[in-house]
């Protein structure tokens, strides 16, 4: 899903990742990498994190985003994103990364999802369905901005497998794949299969992947 407000637009030179999270921001420079785009972070100029106030994964990226470009003068590239599991009404979504509280316990976070469902009645084997959803935001210093997002379906597991990636990563297994992605090395989670995307498919299995795949198609050409 894309809803570019000027397609004519393109990313080039240096843009703010408006992020202070390390693995998300490796994630965006590796993506970013092969079309000649610098990414320096929010964190790395000292920008303060706006108060995310939105309703929507959509609403809370375009937030950091323009406060990013804001602050920075340059173009800015905010991802919100989270875990929405089915049996919890889709929670806990938005807030995916206030489970984790302050200091970002994502192993307590994971372990809330597993009593909240355990509470429910829905066990390991229950099939335990969800999803991560990723909003792309771009901003610009003068206002604009594009909006793109990614989606990835899979089961829950317990307990969680994998220290790689971050956050939820190893409690979800995509659907068609054996590993968690806290299994998969990072190219296998975030890559993206270009000749894939130019067919039509989703060009990439993580849903920032599958958000950036859309954003590349609108504003980056190859370096």
């Amino acid at each position: 899903m894309s809803t570019p407000m000027n397609a004519a637009r393109r990313l080039s030179g240096k843009v703010v990742i408006a992020t202070h999270n390390p693995g998300k921001l490796v994630e965006m420079r590796e993506l970013l990498a092969p079309f000649g785009v610098a990414a320096v972070s929010a964190g790395e100029l000292g920008l303060a994190e706006p108060e995310e106030t939105g309703t929507t994964f959509a609403e809370n990226a375009a937030i950091k985003a323009h406060a990013a470009a804001k602050a920075s003068g340059l173009p800015a590239l905010a991802d919100d994103s989270g875990i929405c599991v089915a049996a919890l009404d889709g929670a806990p979504g938005i807030f995916s990364a206030r489970w984790g509280g302050p200091s970002k316990d994502f192993p307590g976070a994971m372990a809330r999802i597993n009593d909240e469902l355990n509470l429910r009645g829905v066990g390991p084997d229950d099939g335990r369905r969800g999803h991560f959803v990723s909003a792309l935001v771009v901003a610009w210093p003068d206002g604009a901005e594009a909006l793109f997002e990614g989606r990835v379906f899979g089961d829950l597991v317990w307990p969680p497998r994998g220290d790689r990636g971050f956050g939820y990563d190893p409690i979800f297994r995509p659907d068609g794949h054996e590993l968690t992605f806290g299994e998969m090395d990072s190219d296998a989670k975030h890559s993206v299969d270009w000749d894939a995307a130019a067919q039509g498919g989703a060009g990439g299995l993580s849903h920032r992947a599958r958000a950036f795949v859309t954003l590349a198609k609108a504003l980056l050409q190859k370096a």
